[in-house]
């Protein structure tokens, strides 16, 4: 067995895939206190748990913010760079019937890398992201795990705290319908309940992305966003991408493994060199 290993290392979380032959393989994230702690961990427990032998590795392929601070071996292996954009175009375009597309990359702030056939460009992004959501939950609800604001935000409805359409007018405006949005958490007050603060700002984090991808697209015909990094998870992208999608006559897509997709893509970057 012959496999090319991506990582995507982060400041503290890293995500390891493999590709070999049939395919992709063993997706896994490992979270520690810095990056190098984290990689090393990683990596040995990814090769530990599916019982893959050092000389069963081809390539190790790192990518990510904290990758910069590796350039040594892992474990005896040479270790190689992939651009972090160029994993995110290859990543996100993996398995896709798409030609022309933008990526949507969903971490601490947001990425937009373009695809056009072999083409791959970033061309900006928003500092909104997974830290606005974290930053603001910290402050409002004491907590910084996402999986208690995703809880609480079950239990809040948006219209609790966003100021709609509907509550400026009583017709709908040419292209806003009545339930659009025209102001993220425009209702709120200092007694607003916890579980619609939530929700408001999930919704106002994913609304934004999901816009600015839009407008990053408008000057081009491309009508497809591929969605990836941790956020693309959440279930409310299940409810707001549709509405955007309704909106602006746009697709989103949110592909299996959306979090490893920057992993495979620095995997895949491997194996075209």
């Amino acid at each position: 067995m012959e496999i090319v290993i991506g990582i995507d290392v982060g400041g503290s979380t890293t995500k390891i895939i493999g590709v070999d032959k049939g395919g992709i393989k063993y997706p896994m994230i490992v979270t520690a206190d810095d990056p190098i702690t984290s990689l090393f961990g990683a990596f040995g427990k990814y090769l530990y748990d599916n019982k893959i032998q050092l000389s069963d590795v081809k390539k190790v392929m790192l990518t990510g913010v904290g990758s910069h601070y590796v350039n040594q071996e892992l474990y005896g292996l040479p270790t190689h760079h992939a651009d972090e954009f160029e994993a995110d175009g290859l990543g996100a375009h993996y398995g896709s019937k798409l030609k022309n597309l933008i990526v949507v990359s969903m971490g601490t702030g947001t990425s937009f890398v373009k695809v056009e056939g072999d083409t791959i460009k970033h061309i900006g992004g928003v500092g909104i992201g997974g830290g606005t959501i974290l930053g603001l939950s910290s402050v409002l609800f004491k907590t910084s795990d996402i999986h208690r604001i995703v809880e609480l935000a079950k239990n809040g409805r948006i219209d609790n705290v966003d100021l709609q359409i509907r509550d400026i007018s009583n017709a709908p405006l040419p292209g806003l319908p009545l339930y659009a949005t025209a102001s993220s958490l425009g209702k709120a007050t200092a007694t607003t309940a916890a579980e619609d603060m939530a929700t408001g700002i999930l919704h106002m984090v994913l609304l934004s992305i999901g816009q600015s991808a839009i407008f990053a697209a408008m000057n081009s015909p491309i009508k497809d966003f591929v969605m990836i990094g941790n956020l693309a998870k959440l279930p409310q992208c299940k409810v707001i991408f549709p509405i955007l999608q309704e909106l602006y006559h746009v697709r989103f897509h949110i592909p299996e493994y959306a979090e490893y997709r920057t992993a495979l893509g620095a995997a895949l970057s491997g194996i075209k060199a």
